[in-house]
């Protein structure tokens, strides 16, 4: 049995720029024949993004700022517009105000923390119940997290408890859902040179302890990612729901 996406169609969130882990589930999924929508966060963004939605033929690229709901319904319509089902949705996502991230999470302020909580974890759930109807054939909902939701990791910071909470989000949807043939799972890459990363204080350390540590030697890939939420939204994975799926070249296991 191949790893093939012939027929499916669904949606990416999050790509910034060709280095954006978003980007490289698109690549991955595109190759596997998946037809795509793709969202830009703004018109500042629109530039950085159309030609890499272009790269993937995508057929739906319309804007998405996740906080405001109605461009999120603005981009489930036009998927129902035009292919009148979806298979799946990525969401790649995660936003904290850059003082609190570099900041300890005691002395987070309850706006900031309820708008990165928002943003990063409650708009995975928003985006759930807007999928929910489209998948009529079942379907496929992935999002991504880092270990620093499992285990306190330097600098991470804030972005561990509301990484947490979005992988408890996984588990619930995938109780609630399953019922539908719906599967909901979180793929949890280690540290990669990503726009959003680049705001986490002294990363360049996340990267080295990584390279070293790992059991492979190495970093994962974006690419590697997108061959991870390929298979997590073929029929390969039918029986696989509620779980975190670790593309880090095996750092989690390590000491």
């Amino acid at each position: 049995m191949s790893l093939s996406l012939e027929g499916k169609k669904g949606i990416v969130v999050g790509v910034a720029n060709e280095n954006s882990i978003a980007f490289g589930c698109a690549k991955a999924l595109h190759e596997a024949g998946a037809e795509i929508a793709m969202t830009y966060q703004n018109e500042k963004a629109r530039p950085y993004v159309e030609p890499l939605a272009k790269a993937v033929n995508a057929k739906i690229f319309v804007p998405c700022n996740v906080v405001r709901q109605n461009e999120l319904e603005q981009l489930f319509k036009a998927a129902e517009e035009t292919w009148g089902k979806i298979d799946f949705v990525i969401h790649s996502i995660a936003w904290s105000p850059i003082d609190e991230l570099h900041g300890r999470v005691v002395d987070s302020t309850p706006e900031g923390f309820s708008k990165a909580m928002d943003i990063s974890c409650h708009s995975f759930i928003r985006m759930a119940k807007l999928a929910e109807p489209l998948m009529k054939d079942g379907g496929s909902m992935i999002t991504m997290s880092y270990y620093g939701a499992e285990k306190v990791v330097d600098h991470y910071n804030m972005m561990g408890p509301i990484k947490a909470a979005l992988e408890s989000s996984v588990r619930y949807l995938a109780a609630e859902l399953g019922e539908h043939n719906i599967r909901v799972n979180c793929v949890s890459p280690g540290p990669m040179m990503t726009r959003a990363a680049s705001g986490i204080d002294q990363f360049n350390k996340l990267v080295e302890s990584a390279e070293t540590q790992s059991p492979l030697q190495r970093l994962g890939t974006t690419e590697e990612v997108g061959n991870m939420a390929a298979f997590l939204i073929s029929p390969l994975s039918s029986a696989i729901t509620g779980g975190v799926h670790y593309v880090d070249a095996g750092h989690h296991i390590m000491a």
